[in-house]
């Protein structure tokens, strides 16, 4: 079997415009991607597009709002007008939390969360399909480990992800015939801004990572991992030997198991 490229290949990736989806966006230009590349921050975004020209790709700068099924069926019509087609579509779009269920005064921050990590990725997923069957495509959905266990504080971001996975695993079974495949990456902590902007238990951004982010995987690892994976159509991608462990002992000793995530949080905080 000839080894899968991506030179001429058209990449929608959704949250692109920092952390792993810009990461991605440029690496993926370096191997001559036509990448389209979606955010709310349309700023940032054509910052990020103009890298990815220069590093020898085609980019398209569009504004998407994940959480708006409108935004979403744009981002694809756009995509398609622009190049013709979708090889590769990238869910990448999300937003967390660090606090306590207790914490909260107010459901609005999980509604917030639920929309923009689920549904965003199914929107996207939905006005996509069609022309990822035909080009007998590849689907990727960025996940978490907190869309394979429980961990504290991250509740509502447990549960986005979770939802996540449900999906995007029913979909592989029934695609199964199509031609088109289902990849989703679970990354640990990995240094981005997510955690910046991840809803406190007010209901408003952070500003500052609850996190020593020197412990983190680095975006330039999480994006090597994910490329060869998408590439070879794998079922999923677990980053670190310490979590294909934890998730192996979760199913012997699942006790054992939320004892060292509420250790894990509380060791990794400022």
């Amino acid at each position: 079997m000839n080894k899968f490229s991506f030179q001429d290949k058209v990449v929608a990736i959704t949250g692109a415009s920092s952390g792993i989806g810009k990461e991605l966006a440029v690496r993926l230009a370096e191997q001559g991607a036509w990448l389209a590349l979606g955010a709310r921050n349309l700023e940032k975004q054509e910052e990020t597009a103009a890298l990815c020209r220069q590093k020898g790709g085609k980019a398209l700068a569009l504004q998407l709002d994940v959480a708006q099924k409108e935004s979403c069926r744009n981002f694809i019509e756009k995509t398609v007008a622009e190049y013709g087609r979708i090889d590769v579509l990238v869910n990448n779009a999300g937003i967390s939390m660090w606090a306590y269920f207790e914490e909260f005064t107010d459901v609005t921050p999980f509604e917030e969360i639920m929309k923009v990590n689920y549904f965003g990725s199914l929107y996207c997923t939905f006005y996509a399909l069609p022309y990822l069957k035909k080009t007998k495509g590849r689907l990727v959905g960025v996940s978490s480990l907190t869309g394979k266990t429980g961990v504290p504080t991250r509740s509502g971001y447990a549960a986005s992800k979770h939802a996540m996975a449900g999906f995007f695993d029913t979909l592989r079974i029934e695609l199964k015939d199509t031609g088109v495949s289902v990849t989703m990456i679970y990354p640990g902590f990995v240094a981005t801004e997510v955690r910046k902007r991840a809803f406190g238990a007010d209901g408003k951004s952070l500003d500052e990572s609850p996190l020593d982010e020197s412990t983190t995987m680095t975006v330039e690892k999480c994006v090597s991992l994910m490329i060869p994976a998408i590439a070879k159509r794998k079922r999923e991608v677990v980053m670190t030997t310490k979590a294909k462990i934890g998730l192996w002992l979760k199913l012997l000793a699942p006790g054992l198991v939320d004892k060292i995530a509420l250790k894990a949080v509380s060791k990794g905080k400022k």
